[in-house]
């Protein structure tokens, strides 16, 4: 696949993208009963996660590597909630800019007529609409895009014409990878953000997270909620109140030690109660949240210049239990 590259890194991140798909195809993953595929009438490949499929925690790695072009990796380790096991998503990553901000970040609100998904993956990096394209100076002109929707139904020909417009591509050169939120797949990419949500909340605060060169996050799998506002409820506490991040960065102590405290959830106003009646008191809309809620339970800082370790914030397991229902 020939595509432009940003200038400064080498990178391409939709064929980054287009990589890991062709790997899953190869390993016969698109064939098990946790992913569907189909072509829309203008060619726009759209694969199933969660919506019309069971999904699988095979399927839900892979759509969470996918969020990241591949430029991290999910896996999944026994940990426990207030003494009760469940398991822990895990993630890292040695690109955690563009892994994260420039691909995983679900920053673009797709909505065309009465369909409605938020966006996340490499294709984000194609259209460009954000700001944080333009602060981090990134361009990127692929002949082919990949995404991710979280929806909790599949995008017609509507949808994948207004996305490949403004992605500068045709409609046949979109793919699609789209899970509910109240999914098994859907769940486990939404608590895969871990390491995301910690890098949103520096770059929002001001912090140059060029200085980060390396990720490492976990926060707990809830159960796969009956609907997707319960989904939504629980798959943030799952970082609010139990994830952990540690961030391997280079600068200076100080500026460290000042932001620190401003990095965890706990840092927020609406801190300790379940995210679903923080959610219900906004009237369900994310913008009148304190956006600085949004961010681990926990964020550690380790300074490769220096040596020093700094850490912030503290897992609180009796949110999560009473979230997850235990």
């Amino acid at each position: 696949m020939s595509n432009q590259a940003d200038s400064r890194s080498g990178l391409n991140l939709n064929a980054l993208a287009f990589e890991q798909l062709q790997h899953a195809q190869c390993r016969s993953q698109f064939n098990s009963p946790g992913i569907s595929e189909h072509l829309l009438p203008s060619g726009t490949r759209v694969l199933d996660f969660g919506v019309n499929v069971a999904g699988s925690l095979q399927a839900g790695a892979l759509l969470a590597n996918l969020c990241m072009a591949g430029l991290g990796e999910v896996s999944f380790v026994p940990g426990q909630v207030d003494g009760i096991g469940v398991p822990t998503v895990q993630v890292q990553t040695d690109r955690p800019v563009e892994a994260c901000l420039l691909s995983q970040y679900a920053g673009w609100r797709v909505s065309v007529d009465d369909y409605f998904g938020m966006g996340s993956g490499p294709m984000r990096a194609a259209a460009a609409r954000e700001e944080i394209f333009e602060k981090l100076s990134w361009d990127e002109s692929p002949v082919a895009v990949a995404g991710v929707l979280e929806s909790s139904s599949l995008p017609g020909d509507a949808v994948a014409e207004y996305l490949a417009e403004r992605c500068g591509v045709g409609a046949a050169g979109v793919t699609l990878a789209v899970a509910p939120t109240a999914s098994l797949a859907g769940t486990i990419q939404v608590v895969a953000r871990s390491v995301e949500t910690s890098l949103h909340k520096l770059f929002e605060l001001g912090f140059d997270v060029r200085r980060i060169i390396s990720g490492f996050g976990s926060a707990p799998l809830p159960p796969v909620a009956k609907d997707d506002l319960a989904g939504i409820g629980r798959t943030n506490d799952a970082i609010l109140y139990g994830g952990s991040v540690t961030l391997w960065v280079t600068g200076d102590d100080s500026s460290l030690e000042k932001i620190g405290p401003q990095v965890p959830s706990s840092s927020a106003g609406e801190y300790g109660k379940p995210f679903i009646d923080i959610f219900r008191e906004a009237d369900h809309d994310f913008y009148k949240i304190d956006p600085m809620l949004f961010s681990p339970a926990e964020i550690v800082f380790h300074n490769i210049e220096t040596g020093s370790m700094f850490c912030f914030g503290e897992i609180a397991p009796r949110i999560l239990r009473k979230s997850f229902g235990v």
